[in-house]
């Protein structure tokens, strides 16, 4: 069952997150590493401009489905990026959100837990739709089930890259 998000929770997370951010720079601070703590600020920079591109980009489900994901019990850290400022064209968000929430979920499934599970994903947006990549890294013990869930896709998928370590996927969402 899916977690409802009130805003409180949402705030504190978000709090959270960001006094974690505070210690540490503050901690580089302390100990006279200068460069760290501006390249650490900078990381951050980046992160929020990234937010910013995916909070505008008119896909509440999608965008909303990203920002509150490391907040949950994922067995992978994600991150994402969106690769240029084009004006968002408009894409269907819900099958966008459904088909990503089940991605989430298969591959909580099919990797091993406790280990380094990273999974990227790239946005471009493009005059005539948008453009996904999803990247993973990390352990995948059950290729069958990813391989179970690509077929059944309700949205056309390339695999790039496909191995025990590796997950490679490319999605193209048309303007609607």
């Amino acid at each position: 069952m899916e977690k409802e998000w009130d805003i409180v929770e949402v705030l504190r997370h978000s709090r959270h997150d960001w006094l974690n951010r505070l210690q540490l720079i503050k901690g580089n601070l302390d100990l006279n590493r200068i460069d760290r703590a501006k390249a650490y600020i900078n990381e951050i920079v980046i992160e929020a401009q990234h937010e910013s591109k995916l909070s505008n980009f008119h896909l509440p489900g999608f965008a909303s489905l990203l920002l509150k994901s490391n907040w949950e019990n994922h067995l992978f850290q994600l991150e994402y990026e969106v690769l240029n400022d084009l004006e968002a064209v408009k894409i269907n968000d819900d099958i966008l959100s459904n088909w990503t929430k089940s991605f989430f979920i298969c591959l909580d499934q099919a990797i091993e837990a406790f280990q380094e599970n990273h999974l990227s994903i790239t946005i471009q947006p493009q005059s005539n739709g948008v453009r996904f990549f999803f990247d993973f890294s990390g352990i995948i013990i059950k290729k069958e089930l990813i391989e179970q869930f690509l077929i059944s896709s309700e949205i056309e998928v390339k695999v790039k890259e496909f191995s025990v370590s590796e997950l490679g996927l490319e999605i193209f969402m048309p303007v609607v």
